[in-house]
């Protein structure tokens, strides 16, 4: 067999969308030409690094699988959760024919006029019931072969937060995916936190300095470009959110982009700074035919249809880039911030 090359990866929140990201992953698992030194993710990246970590330690590779699959099984409609938090919830929302609601749009009217302080006093989330049920978070913490990184958003400073090592807990990541239009701020050490998309989505900076491998594999789930001028409300307020949570990753890919320019023309000292090769596994194309909204669609037929186009890009990926890996980066860092 072919000797397994090292990658870090920095995966991209991006709710149901994150689907896409658990079938890059296992498509990768699956080749077996690579291996992870760290992954730094946030809100659905950041569910998906933690719930491999904790397979990993179970069961290596198989373990990893395992797990991913009983996540996302868990926090579709068909795993009961989300359906016994609606019944949670229908109290404090009478107003709204819940029976029927679209979530998408739903989601969409609470962020116009209400605020989750206000209906839903309980903090009903029912992600933390899914985190609980799966996810040993001490086992987590003693993973030695994968390091973790999780960002969040500071609500008081406006900061990023990344977890890592001791700090990764179920409130860690229950911060790092907290929509502040459906949750209220996740409390931590006596500081409040929002999704980390706002500030870093995913943050690259913490897999600068991994002592294994200088290569770090982007899965992109957010389109930075679109063809189309938004022209309805909804559609504008979309499209603002998906410039926002990449506004922080274009910033890091300018950054990296002048150091390597530096360090090929011999202006910074080596014993100090290094080239970063950046590659990316995009969305976009499998993602076309969806808008924005469809985020929250939790239908496992629509995760097992993300998790399809993740493996088949990831098998994809694989076959025109392998021999980069260790050698050269292969996303072109200027044409994408420019």
């Amino acid at each position: 067999m072919t000797s397994q090359k090292t990658l870090s990866l920095a995966l991209q929140g991006g709710g149901a969308h994150g689907a896409f990201t658990w079938g890059v992953i296992d498509g990768l698992l699956d080749d077996g030409r690579v291996k992870f030194e760290a992954i730094s993710g946030t809100s659905a990246g950041a569910m998906n690094a933690v719930a491999m970590a904790d397979g990993m330690v179970r069961g290596g590779v198989k373990g990893a699988q395992q797990r991913l699959s009983e996540f996302w099984h868990a926090v579709s409609r068909e795993g009961g959760v989300m359906t016994r938090a609606r019944s949670l919830l229908e109290p404090f929302l009478s107003f709204w024919e819940l029976p029927g609601f679209d979530p998408a749009d739903f989601a969409a009217n609470l962020r116009s006029f209400t605020s989750p302080y206000s209906f839903n006093p309980l903090n009903i989330n029912p992600l933390k019931e899914v985190v609980a049920d799966l996810i040993d978070f001490e086992k987590v913490r003693a993973c030695r072969d994968l390091r973790l990184f999780i960002a969040a958003t500071n609500v008081r400073t406006g900061k990023i937060k990344v977890f890592s090592g001791a700090e990764i807990t179920e409130d860690a990541l229950l911060a790092s995916a907290c929509l502040p239009y459906l949750f209220q701020a996740v409390e931590i050490g006596g500081e409040a936190y929002w999704d980390g998309g706002f500030m870093g989505n995913p943050p690259l900076f913490p897999l600068f300095d991994m002592p294994q491998t200088q290569d770090i594999l982007l899965v992109q789930v957010n389109p930075i470009e679109r063809k189309e001028v938004p022209r309805t409300a909804h559609a504008i307020v979309e499209r603002m959110s998906e410039i926002t949570f990449n506004a922080s990753l274009l910033r890091e890919f300018r950054a990296i982009d002048f150091v390597n320019r530096l360090m090929a023309e011999s202006r910074l000292d080596p014993t100090r700074y290094r080239t970063n090769r950046l590659h990316r596994i995009d969305a976009g194309h499998a993602l076309r035919r969806y808008t924005a909204a469809t985020k929250l669609d939790t239908s496992w037929s629509f995760f097992r249809e993300l998790h399809r186009a993740g493996h088949l890009a990831a098998t994809e990926w694989l076959k025109e880039n392998y021999d980069a890996i260790g050698v050269r980066g292969t996303l072109d860092l200027r044409a994408a911030f420019m």
